[in-house]
């Protein structure tokens, strides 16, 4: 392969290049990559006075139970897994990519420094690396989650990364998104979906990590304007009632045709939705030997409201005869 690539090329070369000249020419052909290697990943130990949170980290450092938790594993066997970092340009610090939480729990411990594995990579590859290393924790909340697929979906379109092998849509953008689903063992819609979940204002992405919206409705409201979202976010303060995903969709719909606006927002939201209607549940076993042989629930339930109904209309009677 290398002879024939040496065939091919050889007239773009210098003529009185030399060997290994030529060499690394060819050598930058076949791996396209600098044949200058990287540096390779060392370990150190590193003062914590000496590392910064990497920077628009989605990731919450939460000081709850978790966390305290993480202190006492710590402060029993010390800290078992090396935290990953960069350096920072044209200093002698650090920009923490893994291990955000092992660092805050080592501060609150008063442990001076933490051992760490150093990657000489650029600020792209260092993302792509974070987003990674965190997604897979059970913790990470929807928005966090879009938050860190964001990021690494702009990393990787900096980089002109290509997906692997597997079949994938063929515009750019479902290819970044598809490459960050294999990694994540998810669709590229999934992802596609929980990106568009940071075009929310802060208080509907605070009702999706809290679970008062669900992701279907806030991925719908997404596609409005900021204006538009805070008319929901005012109906939903007023209400204390929170839109489905059907009446987002319909909410959407009329966006498209300029008629949605703060009115039509509130009178949708006002709708009773199917899982608002109060139900009433009996036993089978406390009526099924009052009711008919065979009846069915349904017959059942007919039978309840018939009967309910009469009631109702003999005591309005009695009410009228008594006020005579």
């Amino acid at each position: 392969m290398k002879k024939e690539i040496k065939k091919s090329t050889v007239k773009t070369v210098n003529k009185k290049s030399s060997q290994k000249e030529m060499d690394d020419f060819l050598d930058t052909l076949l791996t396209k990559e600098p044949a200058e290697k990287k540096q390779k990943p060392k370990l150190a130990n590193i003062k914590l006075e000496k590392l910064h949170p990497f920077e628009g980290h989605p990731y919450k450092v939460i000081d709850d139970e978790s966390m305290e938790e993480l202190k006492e594993s710590i402060k029993e066997k010390g800290l078992l897994n090396r935290i990953i970092v960069r350096p920072l340009e044209n200093t002698d610090e650090y920009e923490i990519i893994s291990g955000h939480r092992r660092v805050h729990a080592a501060e609150l411990l008063g442990i001076k420094e933490v051992p760490a594995v150093i990657y000489f990579i650029d600020r792209n590859e260092a993302t792509v690396l974070m987003v990674d290393s965190n997604c897979q924790r059970d913790s990470v909340s929807p928005i966090e989650k879009g938050k860190a697929y964001k990021m690494k979906f702009d990393a990787l379109s900096h980089q002109g990364k290509a997906t692997s092998g597997q079949f994938v849509p063929k515009s750019d953008d479902n290819r970044t998104t598809a490459q960050i689903g294999a990694d994540a063992g998810e669709s590229y819609k999934t992802v596609q979906r929980f990106i568009r979940l940071t075009y929310l204002t802060p208080e509907l992405q605070e009702y999706v990590d809290t679970g008062k919206m669900k992701v279907s409705p806030a991925v719908e409201i997404s596609f409005l304007d900021e204006e538009r979202q805070r008319d929901i976010v005012d109906c939903i303060e007023e209400t204390d009632i929170f839109p489905s995903h059907a009446q987002t969709r319909r909410m959407r719909q009329l966006d498209t045709e300029g008629k949605l606006d703060y009115d039509s927002i509130k009178e949708i939201m006002s709708e009773l939705k199917p899982n608002q209607v109060e139900k009433l549940k009996i036993p089978m076993d406390s009526i099924r030997r009052y009711a008919p042989k065979g009846a069915t629930p349904k017959d059942i339930e007919e039978l309840v409201v018939y009967l309910m109904k009469q009631n109702y209309e003999r005591q309005c009677r009695m009410r009228d005869d008594g006020a005579r």
